[in-house]
């Protein structure tokens, strides 16, 4: 990402190929600072192709119309989200880095956080082996965060690696656990949907009788998780 240059996708794939294949040469010749317009849209071009391959491969589950709200997504809504997240969590890994005893600057955390979204498009292709996107995503990504520690912020190899090794477990444990969540409301919401397509073929008073049973059924349920 040199600021010097104009906008080049060629560079910019060059650019995600080194960082997934040499970190530790991409951030010693990483800039630290020079705007930060070129960084957004290196992190906005790979959320793009993010967002492009989760909708190629909806394809196997989603209607056309699906498909189309997936590639509408890819290319107007992930960028914009993966900007906003992208200045969110540098001020945290500002914050981090301060405290580890860096001098660097929020730009400075802000480039280091964007060469991460290389991994974005990886972690989509892997987003059809449930968890596995999760765990290999985080951990790859406090990775580099690690690398960007010692050798953009001149911070010990030991006490980056502890730092972002905690971080990465909490991160790993809490969104496998909300992965796990939206599967099961997902599965859950499948098969009342199913189950509303079975009722409607009964006569009323039957589908009426069938889902009593069912709410009563799903209220007990409740009842006893609340335990």
């Amino acid at each position: 990402m040199n600021q010097d240059q104009p906008f080049d996708i060629n560079r910019v794939i060059a650019d995600a190929k080194q960082i997934i294949s040499n970190p530790r040469g991409y951030y010693q010749a990483m800039p630290k600072s020079g705007g930060f317009v070129e960084p957004l849209i290196f992190i906005a071009v790979m959320a793009a192709v993010m967002g492009l391959i989760s909708a190629v491969l909806s394809l196997f589950s989603s209607s056309v119309a699906g498909l189309l709200a997936a590639g509408f997504a890819a290319i107007i809504l992930a960028p914009i989200g993966a900007i906003i997240g992208a200045f969110i969590g540098a001020a945290i890994l500002f914050v981090i880095w301060k405290l580890m005893g860096s001098t660097e600057t929020y730009e400075t955390a802000f480039r280091c956080l964007a060469a991460a979204t290389a991994l974005y498009p990886i972690v989509a292709l892997l987003s059809i082996i449930p968890y596995i996107s999760t765990i290999v995503g985080i951990a790859w990504a406090m990775y580099l965060m690690i690398e960007a520690s010692v050798i953009v912020h001149g911070r010990e190899r030991k006490t980056a690696q502890i730092v972002f090794g905690i971080l990465g477990v909490l991160l790993i444990l809490s969104n496998i656990s909300s992965e796990r969540a939206a599967r099961t409301m997902e599965h859950k919401t499948h098969e009342m949907g199913k189950m509303l397509e079975e009722y409607q073929k009964l006569p009323a008073d039957e589908a009426g009788k069938k889902m009593g049973e069912f709410l009563k059924g799903l209220e007990k349920g409740m009842g006893e998780s609340a335990k």
